[in-house]
Order: structure tokens, then C-alpha cells, then sequence
């Protein structure tokens, strides 16, 4: 037994130093050592602007002539609307379609890992695309929406998932939000190919922007199939010498890392180590075991994170073209506004890698709920005036509002929602916070075609009001319930959430990770021996006695 102690003892001295060099690694290093991990995630990403495409599409269709004769009915205000009734319906059966496939991906990549359960749905994606392009009725496009909605649930999770897992702390929040950048270039993309069609009359002004989602699955299922399996999902399913393998095809050797075995070994014994330790305080792995002791607190954080980024004004962007059109701009400036949102949305992104470096995540998130409120109220006092110039006014406010989204509440959840939950159930709770966003979805689908409808409540721009409000109350949750969680590693949080430490707290709070002492105390003499067993299984240097040792970073 002394010797298991011994080597024990060296397993979490080296899990010790291996947090330490993640926590100081600066970006420079981070790239030189991670390039391979983050090129496999922006691999992985790349199935969201799918997603984003068709579901920017989709609305926008609404403003657009040739779909409106073809599927709408004759509007009061002349020219077709489609009815405001299966403008909710056509926007529900996404969400729909979304939630199940989401809870049925929880299921699955628990059993096949996340790159074969993305192969799946990107197949599926290729079959369901046939039943939007031969749509000849809104009912046919609405099961094409539900079954497209199924592989969507898993694109939503598992990439951002996958992100978190395989790069270091220095490059998270880049690879995170980078899906970000996907919805918004699949969302760019869309608004272009319907900005060629806008004064067309021909059918194909909305087949062929169907028929283009058949180009992206088959290169990013390519992509996908090379990709190395995440190192901690490898972990838990206990396949800990393939985890090393994996993590040595994600690592690249330089100056600062000659061997990158050593770094490979020191990177599994933490992750078998961050494993045992959240087993030792939940067991299981099912969607109960979310809610249950101190993972409730971090799923209700990370459902309320993905949840504010609809009901905090989102909605408005979403329904963009439809929306300048009923505040009094033509169609051909309504959708070339829609352009320039979207290309905001993308510098907005972007900028926000940059104010991450200053700024933690906790004040762009908040902040930039305080600054979209202030703007959502200066859309619906303008949306009172009659004024011509007050329609060019709001669309102006509404592509400031979408950039200031960009640059704060729309990245920064996707890098929370994969921070805040435990390691174990990361990918139960993302699915279960993306699912209460989808539920906020179906409410925005029914309420907001309503909202902007000449023929329904016909609210127009005034429709700021009821998202400002949404804003200021998530901006007031956001103060009490949401940690800052920059700077810190997964192992690091597990222990705050363990302590009960409040949310204000996080950032000045003291803590050690991988206590030799405690976690040999909870472990029990079998428990140590298994780490100690799986770990010297699966590296190359305990059975040597080698230590890790990192160089310093410079």
C-alpha cells in the first residue's frame, strides 16, 4: 500500500503543476502548444453555421416576395403575408425538433463519444434537407423543420462541448465563442443569398438557398471522422489509455514542450484525477443527478445564462428583415441592413476575444445586458414617432444593439455554459440548458410574429419596451447568481461550487486543487489504488518514476 501511496502522491503533484502551467500559459504559448486542438475544434464548430443559416432563413423568408405568394394569403395592407399563426408554428417546430434531439444526444454521445453522434446528425441533415426543398405547403415545411431540429440539438451542445474540453484555459473562450462566429456567418451567408433573390418572383428564390445546406456535410463529417475523441468523455467512459492518446494528437512539441509525452501524461493523471474526484461526490451520470446537491446551483446558472441570451432582446435580431420592413424600411434596404447587422455581429465577436483579455467574463455579460436595455428602450421611443426618419433611426439602433450582443451576451454564454457545470454531467447540462433556451424560443415564436404583424398586435418598433424590460430583470439575476469564472480551471471551479462560495466571492476566493491529503481520505484504499492503476496503464512515466515537471512559461 505504500507504494500506491507513493506513486499517488506523484500522480497529483504532477495534476498540481500541470493546473499551475495551465493557469499562467500565456496565448502565445497556448497556440504553440495547442494548434492541433484548436483546429480540430474549429473543425467541430463549423457544423453551426448550418444551423445558423437555416434558421436565419427561415425568417427571413418571411420579407421575402417569392415565398410570401407562394405560402402566404393576401394581406390587408396589400401584397401576401404569411399568417402570423404559422409564422409561430414554422419557428416552434425548429425549437421542437431541437429539444428532442437534444435530450436523445445526451443519450447518445454517452454511448459513441461526440464524433460519431455529429456524423449521425449530419447525415440526417442531408436526408431532411429533400423535404424543404420539395416543400409545396407550410405543413410540409414545418416536419421538414421538426426533423431537421434533431440533428440541430446535437450541433448546439456537443461543438461547444467538444471546445471546452480539448483546448487549455488560455484558448477557451476563443474556441468556445468561436460558435458564436459560426451562427453569425451562417446567418451572413444567408442574408446575402437572399439578397440576390429579392425581387425575384421565381421559386427558386427559395429553393436554391435550401438546396446550398447540402454543400457543407459531407466535408465537415470528413473533418469530423480524423478528429481525436475528447480526452475527458474518454476518461469517464473509463478508456484512460486511449485519453492519452488523444491528448498527444492535440499537443504539439516546441521549444517550451521537447517531449510532449511527459505533457500528455501530466494532462491524463489531472483529468483521471478531476474524474474521481467529482465521482467521489456524484455517482451517477444521468440527467437527475443535474439537479441534484450542488450540481442544481450550476445548472440553474447555466440554464438562466443560455435563457438570457432570448429573452434579453435577441428575439429582435432574429426576425431582423421581417422587423425593418414593418418599422417602415423597403425590402431591398431591409435586407441589406440585415447584411450589415450580421457583418457587425461578426466584428462584435471578434472584438469580444479582445475584451476578454481585460475584462472577466462576468462584466461583459453583465454590462452588456445593461447596455442592450439602454438601446431597446431608444427603439421603442422611436417606434412611437411617425417621422420617416424614425425608421432609419431604428434599424441604425437595432445594428448597434446586434453588435453590442456580439461583442458581449452572445459569445460570452457559449464559454459559460461549458465553464459553470461539472465535468461528469458538462454534457447533460449544456443539453438541459440549451433545451430551457429552445422552450424561451417557442415563446419568442409565438410571441413575436404577433408583435411585429400589421395584421396581429402590430407593435412595430415598440416591441424594445417588452425586451427591455426582459434585459433589466436578467441584468439584476446576472448580479446575484453568475460567477466570474475567468482565469479559473474546471478543477478550480468544481472546488468553488463545492464550497458554496458566492457568486461575488469567486473572483478573490483562494482555493488548492487536488489535495494529495483529502483526495486519498475520500478515495479509500481502493479507490487510490484504481487511479493509481489506470493512470500508470495508460502513461509512460509512473512506471519509471518520472515526475512532471513543466518549464516555466516566458
Amino acid at each position: 500500500m505504500e507504494d500506491y501511496i507513493a506513486k499517488f502522491l506523484g500522480i497529483s503533484s504532477d495534476a498540481q503543476a500541470n493546473e499551475t502551467q495551465e493557469k499562467t500559459m500565456l496565448l502565445k504559448q497556448g497556440l504553440k502548444t495547442f494548434p492541433k486542438a484548436a483546429l480540430w475544434s474549429i473543425v467541430l464548430s463549423t457544423a453551426i453555421i448550418m444551423e445558423g443559416y437555416d434558421t436565419s432563413l427561415l425568417n427571413s423568408f418571411y420579407g421575402l416576395s417569392a415565398f410570401q405568394k407562394k405560402f402566404g394569403v393576401p394581406s390587408k395592407k396589400g401584397g401576401y403575408q404569411i399568417e402570423p399563426k404559422w409564422q409561430t408554428a414554422l419557428s416552434m417546430c425548429a425549437n421542437v425538433g431541437e429539444i428532442l434531439g437534444l435530450f436523445a444526444a445526451g443519450f447518445i454521445v454517452d454511448r459513441v463519444g461526440y464524433r460519431w453522434t455529429l456524423i449521425g446528425s449530419l447525415t440526417m441533415v442531408i436526408g431532411f434537407i429533400f423535404i424543404l426543398f420539395f416543400a409545396e405547403n407550410l405543413g410540409m415545411l414545418a416536419a421538414g423543420e421538426i426533423l431537421l431540429g434533431l440533428p440541430w440539438g446535437a450541433f448546439q451542445t456537443l461543438t461547444v462541448s467538444y471546445a471546452s474540453e480539448v483546448c487549455p484555459l488560455v484558448l477557451r473562450f476563443y474556441l468556445t465563442t468561436y460558435v458564436n462566429i459560426c451562427w453569425v456567418i451562417g446567418q451572413l451567408i444567408a442574408s446575402g443569398v437572399l439578397k440576390s433573390y429579392v425581387g425575384s418572383k421565381s421559386k427558386w428564390a427559395y429553393k436554391v438557398p435550401f438546396a446550398l445546406q447540402w454543400i457543407w456535410p459531407v466535408p465537415i463529417m470528413i473533418g469530423i471522422y480524423l478528429a481525436p475523441e475528447s480526452p475527458w468523455w474518454l476518461v469517464k467512459k473509463g478508456r484512460v489509455s486511449e485519453a492519452r492518446k488523444s491528448i498527444g494528437r492535440l499537443i504539439s512539441e516546441n521549444e517550451l514542450i521537447p517531449d510532449k509525452s511527459v505533457l500528455a501524461d501530466a494532462m491524463t493523471a489531472k483529468i483521471q484525477l478531476a474524474n474521481e474526484e467529482e465521482a467521489a461526490l456524484v455517482a451517477g451520470l444521468s440527467y437527475t443527478d443535474c439537479f441534484k446537491g450542488v450540481n442544481w446551483r450550476r445548472t440553474r446558472v447555466g440554464a438562466m445564462v443560455w435563457l438570457v441570451q432570448h429573452i434579453s432582446g435577441g428575439a429582435l435580431s432574429g426576425y431582423s428583415t421581417y422587423f425593418y420592413e414593418q418599422a417602415g424600411l423597403d425590402k431591398s434596404n431591409a435586407f441589406t441592413f440585415t447584411i450589415v447587422q450580421y457583418s457587425l455581429g461578426l466584428i462584435g465577436t471578434i472584438g469580444s476575444w479582445f475584451l476578454s483579455q481585460k475584462v472577466g467574463r462576468f462584466k461583459i455579460y453583465f454590462f452588456g445586458l445593461c447596455a442592450q436595455a439602454s438601446i431597446l428602450i431608444l427603439i421603442g421611443i422611436l417606434g412611437c414617432l411617425s417621422a420617416k426618419s424614425a425608421s432609419w433611426g431604428i434599424g441604425s439602433l437595432l445594428l448597434v444593439f446586434v453588435f453590442v450582443y456580439d461583442l458581449a451576451v452572445g459569445p460570452t454564454c457559449y464559454c459559460l455554459v461549458t465553464e459553470i457545470p461539472s465535468v461528469r454531467l458538462r454534457t447533460k447540462s449544456v443539453i438541459i440548458s440549451r433545451n430551457v433556451y429552445n422552450v424561451a424560443g417557442i415563446f419568442n415564436a409565438v410571441v413575436t410574429p404577433y408583435m411585429l404583424n400589421p395584421d396581429a398586435w402590430n407593435w412595430k418598433a415598440k416591441t424594445g419596451f417588452f425586451w427591455a424590460g426582459s434585459a433589466i430583470l436578467s441584468a439584476v439575476w446576472c448580479w446575484f447568481e453568475l460567477p466570474e469564472t475567468k482565469g479559473r480551471t474546471f478543477a478550480e471551479l468544481d472546488t468553488l461550487f463545492k464550497n458554496k462560495v458566492k457568486a461575488r466571492d469567486f473572483v478573490k476566493t483562494e482555493i488548492t486543487t487536488f489535495d494529495a491529503q483529502e483526495m486519498m481520505v475520500r478515495l479509500g484504499e481502493e479507490g487510490l489504488k484504481k487511479v493509481v492503476q489506470d493512470t500508470e496503464g495508460s502513461t509512460t512515466g509512473y512506471d519509471n518514476g518520472r515526475e512532471y515537471s513543466p518549464q516555466a512559461s516566458p
